[in-house]
């Protein structure tokens, strides 16, 4: 996640700018990336794609949604008249509020 441009974010990681996951692992190689308005539905989004197996990660990075809920450890979503019925997580923990300023 960053505000800054994609491409500069990139070059830090491979530039080793910062230690942490992908400090072992250069170069990275940007495969997949989404866009938020909000920051904090920026960080959900990266924390529910973290929690993904790689399986389910290789889908998204090939746009193949439609294998998305076959992937998923809990098993495809059950529909009653066409809404998905999958409790919400209850292991991650909400985020305390942030201010966006």
């Amino acid at each position: 996640m960053t505000k800054q441009r994609i491409e500069a974010r990139i070059w830090e990681h491979n530039a080793g700018t910062h230690d942490g996951y992908t400090a072992k692992r250069r170069p990275v190689e940007l495969v997949f990336t989404e866009s938020y308005d909000r920051i904090l539905d920026a960080i959900a989004r990266e924390r529910q794609i973290k929690g993904w197996n790689r399986q389910k990660k290789e889908a998204l990075i090939a746009y193949a949604h439609e294998a998305l809920p076959d992937l998923s450890r809990r098993g495809p979503v059950k529909r009653l008249r066409g809404n998905p019925t999958r409790p919400r997580p209850s292991r991650v923990a909400p985020l305390p509020p942030q201010d966006e300023g």
